[in-house]
């Protein structure tokens, strides 16, 4: 019984199972009929979705082609309208030249006909005038005779008084020409100086220091001297032969006095000092170790001064060596006016005066940087600080107006260019400005009496007085001698003897007095 119930139980299963399957079976077909129906539904959609919008699209492109082919006819329409017009334009102007052109050859056949007829007149004016010539000459000789009759006098004799009172009128009238333009010539170039060398002068405003042959080192205590010395001398002996600076141990408490007229050596040698006395050690082979490394610090020092100068200046493209002989300038001094400091003065004002006057403001730098270069060699180098440092420009490649306003600034050659004159009247400026430089008593002394005997060599001169400390010289001639024309004319001439003889800094006023005293006594 169980194993029936078993087997019925199976078959019921079974049979549930296919009829499960068929039912499954039929749905997903059923399903996926459903879903291939809907896809050719939507492809058909999507096939008429693409020919509508191809269409539309066809008849964009269709409408934007007869738009576009309508403006390139609009265009060429009316470029050709527009060319049309101009050859007319053109045809109109070549027919007012034609007709121009026609006026022109009518005057020029009136212009010849008229010139023929004065050259035939003339010609007949030539023969009258011939015969007129004659006569007069004819007239004139029998007038020659008869004053040379009346007069005592012969031709020759009568030309020389003649020219002689001419010359003497002629002098006068050149003297009062002379002066007058002159005058008028100053006071419109001074106006303009004064403007341009104030406003210069005004913006150019810089610290200077003065520098002497000497520096003095200062020591913690006087103990450090007997070292400095050393045992017999030999420390100091070996600082001066390394260094070249002379070592002065006085009695100035705390303090020694390095002397030498390069400035360079001077502060190697304090530097080297001031190390010496900090690190302790000090004997010959230490002292010179360290005199070589100081050196080579100072060369570094010298080249980054140079670079700085020309940071501060604003120039660029300089030589590498140029630059460290500038740097060099830092030590160098001159009548008490440090160099490197008059150089980047007379650069400024350069650079405010060219300006002013439309130059090239970059070059006028350049020069006025480099024109004492010069100087930084010129205790190893034979020449003027001038002539070298035009050497030393020229062998560094800088521009030739550079060179020659470098070799022209203090007049050993003739000034050719603007730049050379700004140059002269810049560095004339930063040197004689109050308080730039220092002259010695003897010098100056000199300078008036060479000034003073210059005036007097001139004859006619009485005596001559240079008053405002060189800076003017009034001289007082002989009335009898010396006319009003011709003081102006000595004036002149005093000042050109001046400028030819007499090195001076900024400009002398020459004054030239002639008086006439008539004096009588009432008894």
């Amino acid at each position: 019984m169980f194993g029936q119930s078993i087997l019925v139980i199976s078959g019921i299963c079974l049979v549930v199972g296919v009829l499960m399957f068929f039912v499954g079976y039929s749905v997903r077909k059923y399903i996926a009929d459903r879903k291939i129906k809907n896809a050719e539904q939507s492809a058909k959609q999507i096939l008429e979705d693409a020919k509508k919008q191809q269409a539309s699209k066809r008849k964009e492109a269709e409408l934007e082609g007869k738009d576009l082919l309508h403006k390139v006819r609009a265009d060429f329409e009316k470029e050709t309208k527009e060319r049309r017009q101009e050859l007319s334009a053109l045809e109109k102007r070549l027919m007012q030249k034609e007709e121009n052109i026609d006026r022109k050859v009518d005057i020029l056949d009136k212009k010849e006909k008229d010139l023929s007829d004065r050259v035939r007149s003339l010609a007949d004016r030539d023969r009258n005038l011939g015969l007129k010539e004659r006569e007069l000459q004819t007239l004139v000789n029998e007038e020659k005779e008869k004053l040379q009759s009346i007069s005592g006098l012969t031709v020759e004799e009568a030309k020389k008084q003649l020219f002689t009172r001419l010359e003497d009128e002629v002098k006068r009238d050149a003297a009062n020409t002379m002066k007058r333009l002159e005058d008028e010539a100053k006071e419109n170039a001074d106006k303009q100086a004064r403007k341009i060398i104030g406003l210069a002068i005004q913006r150019c405003a810089a610290d200077h220091t003065v520098e002497t042959t000497v520096s003095s080192v200062s020591l913690p205590n006087d103990e450090m001297k007997g070292r400095i010395i050393g045992r017999e001398g030999r420390n100091i002996r070996a600082l001066e032969i390394a260094t070249g600076v002379d070592i002065i141990i006085d009695d100035t408490p705390e303090a020694i006095t390095l002397s030498s007229f390069d400035a360079v050596k001077r502060e190697i040698t304090k530097l080297t000092l001031e190390r010496l006395m900090e690190d302790g050690r000090i004997h010959p082979g230490r002292i010179e170790e360290v005199v070589e490394k100081v050196k080579k610090e100072m060369d570094v020092t010298i080249k980054e001064e140079g670079e700085k100068t020309l940071l501060d200046v604003g120039l660029q493209g300089i030589h590498p060596e140029l630059v460290r002989l500038l740097g060099r300038l830092k030590y160098r001094t001159s009548y008490g006016q440090n160099v490197l400091q008059h150089s980047k003065e007379v650069a400024f004002l350069m650079g405010i005066m060219a300006s002013e006057l439309k130059l090239d403001f970059y070059l006028a730098r350049r020069v006025g940087l480099l024109h004492d270069i010069g100087k930084a060699v010129s205790h190893e180098v034979e020449g003027t600080h001038a002539k070298i440092g035009a050497e030393l420009t020229r062998k560094f490649n800088e521009p030739e107006s550079v060179i020659h306003a470098v070799e022209a600034h203090h007049q050993d050659i003739e000034a050719k260019t603007l730049l050379a004159v700004l140059c002269q009247a810049a560095d004339a400026i930063s040197a004689t400005r109050p308080g730039a430089r220092r002259e010695t008593l003897e010098i100056y002394v000199k300078r008036l009496e060479k000034l003073e005997s210059i005036a007097d060599s001139f004859k006619g001169v009485a005596k001559a007085y240079a008053i405002q400390a060189g800076r003017e010289i009034r001289v007082i001639v002989q009335p009898e001698k010396i006319s009003d024309q011709e003081s102006i004319v000595l004036a002149r001439d005093i000042t050109k003897k001046i400028e030819e003889g007499l090195e001076y800094p900024g400009q002398i006023k020459v004054v030239v007095i002639r008086e006439t005293r008539a004096i009588e006594y009432a008894k």
